[in-house]
């Protein structure tokens, strides 16, 4: 099948729109997908659908015929265009992901001896943000740093290799999950891989005495780690908070505690309670409001694995 000969669109109203899909073209092209592999849905941005269908019916990566595939290879070592932490310029970055060591590392020069960062495989994040980082093919990582989170935007002109980056991120992050959980079954595994964030936008916050005035943050919810940033393109966050389990304190709530001072143009408030203090937020509309609140409400309600717990710890150690 050409799929040149197609236009991309209306194999993305196949792959995405079709409810049954075709069961046949389904055995043939994804014969062998890597358990890891991430297969987008409709929602996802535009780069991982389409490298999706061009990695199925154009390349046939997954069709079983024996290739190598670039992802699948222990080390990889390539350039990549990363945002600097203080002048938010892209510079070309050397990266190199080990499978062995369990890291990525980034140089500042080509021929580097030393690296400018060394970072755990399985303590990072990596999510498509095109709009954010204003490139189709962005790419944010977030790690955390000296118990802090750290962001790192990347992108690379061909659509291909920042997909084969992605995968080959969640390949080592499956790999390191095998060896630290070795009776766990790969769906069990699977949602601890790289991860979307569950909702970003802006909100205004108060300081901890509520004394001080509102101010617009950007708001980052990555599961029970509710971070804040003065820029949504800051490589670290002004302050996060844990979100735990609603039968340890935690609680969210419309609407701020009587006699709070809202010198904000925002008015549609929230209230957040943890063990040790509370957060309080305003949303422009009530519609954001709601939406944040059932973001919330849903990552409270849930029980927290013991990972959940050390990371509650290491919160409560920090603040």
């Amino acid at each position: 099948i050409l799929v040149k000969s197609l236009s991309l669109s209306r194999w993305e109203d196949q792959e995405f729109m079709a409810e049954n899909g075709n069961e046949l073209m389904k055995h043939k092209y994804e014969a062998v997908v890597p358990v890891y592999y991430y297969k987008p849905t409709h929602k996802d941005c535009q780069v991982l659908r389409e490298q999706w269908i061009r990695a199925k019916y154009e390349r046939k990566e997954f069709t079983g015929e024996g290739k190598k595939r670039t992802y699948e290879e222990e080390t990889r070592d390539g350039m990549l265009m990363k945002r600097g932490r203080d002048n938010g310029q892209f510079l070309n970055r050397r990266f190199v992901l080990s499978e062995r060591e369990g890291t990525l590392k980034y140089f500042t020069k080509y021929d580097a001896k030393e690296p400018k960062a060394v970072i755990k495989v399985d303590s990072i994040n990596a999510a498509f943000q095109p709009e954010k980082i204003g490139n189709p093919n962005g790419l944010q990582i977030t790690y955390l740093k000296d118990y802090s989170t750290r962001n790192i935007f990347l992108y690379h002109d061909n659509a291909k290799e920042i997909v084969d980056w992605f995968n080959s991120i969640r390949a080592i992050q499956l790999h390191y999950l095998k060896v630290a959980f070795p009776g766990a079954n790969d769906a069990e595994l699977m949602p601890k891989l790289t991860r979307n964030f569950l909702k970003e936008g802006y909100m205004e916050k108060t300081g901890p005495r509520h004394t001080e005035g509102f101010k617009k943050r950007w708001f980052t919810l990555d599961h029970r780690r509710l971070m804040y940033y003065k820029d949504p393109l800051d490589a670290f966050a002004k302050g996060e908070a844990f979100l735990g389990h609603q039968d340890h304190g935690y609680s969210a709530s419309p609407g701020l505690p009587a006699g709070t001072h809202c010198n904000g143009a925002w008015q549609h408030g929230i209230t957040i309670v943890t063990p040790e203090r509370s957060f309080l937020f305003t949303c422009e509309t009530e519609v954001e409001q709601q939406d944040w609140l059932k973001h919330f409400n849903d990552v409270i309600s849930i029980q927290m694995s013991p990972q959940e717990y050390s990371m509650e710890a290491m919160f409560r150690h920090k603040h």
